[in-house]
């Protein structure tokens, strides 16, 4: 059983050192906040290396599940805990864990599984806002996606913010990350997969392609997707035809609408 240390003092170097895993200071560690995603983390079997609780934390079940795992568990008084908290109504936990490091190859295993639902790795080029890049996670994990790419200059997938937006798929999903855009599409022409991006201007429409064909499918960002030289890289184009004069739809939005679309095709018989 793990003991429980009280600390006092904000600047405690344990605490300082939080807070710089918070704010992106530290890379190989990641700030995990809240009882749902702790108990989502601790699903994933990976490594925690601090745990903080706010005095009086109620969850004793969750402690001992920490407890489990690491030998020192931090209690702090309140308006500690909220110095150190990135949420403005903190649930009272904190953990700080390695960041999870996935290789190309575990996608590739992952694509070749029976257990994976689409034959599709989702690549996200320089998606910069982390809540929408979260919200992909969880629609790509719901969806059974064989893997994630995320391209160098994009958002941090473990940041906080992202994190509560993915709702615990970021630990489970298989994300290749900082990846440059020519060294996947090289990557996926080896591995077979057909390189599919979604554009507006786009002459095929989502619903007519094949999706139970091996795919690496492509957003760019959400102020500018994808630019005409990288597009001219890309084997196959594809649109969602829309309505009433909208152009765009969100980005979370749209991956959802085709990542289901392929979804469906998989599963009819």
């Amino acid at each position: 059983m793990s003991e429980i240390e009280k600390i006092t003092s904000r600047d405690n170097q344990r605490l300082v050192n939080a807070r710089k895993v918070r704010d992106g200071k530290v890379k190989n560690l990641i700030f995990i906040e809240g009882r749902r995603l702790v108990n989502e983390f601790l699903r994933s079997g990976l490594p925690i290396t601090e745990c903080f609780v706010i005095e009086g934390f109620n969850n004793r079940e969750l402690v001992t599940e920490v407890a489990e795992t690491l030998a020192n568990i931090v209690e702090v008084p309140e308006r500690i805990f909220r110095s150190v908290s990135d949420t403005d109504n903190s649930q009272g936990i904190i953990i700080i864990a390695e960041r999870p490091k996935y290789t190309v190859g575990v996608i590739e295993e992952c694509l070749k599984s029976e257990k994976s639902a689409l034959p599709i790795v989702l690549f996200l080029k320089e998606i910069s806002n982390p809540s929408n890049l979260g919200a992909i996670l969880r629609t790509a994990e719901a969806a059974g996606v064989s893997g994630i790419v995320i391209s160098e200059n994009s958002a941090d997938v473990y940041s906080p913010k992202a994190l509560r937006a993915a709702m615990g798929a970021s630990f489970r999903l298989k994300i290749w990350g900082n990846a440059a855009f020519d060294e996947v599409l090289y990557w996926a022409k080896k591995a077979n997969l057909i390189a599919t991006a979604a554009d507006t201007r786009a002459g095929d429409d989502y619903i007519k392609i094949d999706w139970k064909t091996p795919r690496l499918l492509i957003f760019g960002s959400e102020a500018h997707g994808l630019s005409s030289s990288e597009l001219e890289n890309i084997g196959q184009k594809i649109r969602i035809p829309m309505e009433n004069g909208v152009e765009s739809l969100n980005l979370a939005v749209s991956a959802g609408i085709i990542l289901f679309e392929a979804k469906r095709q998989n599963t009819t018989q």
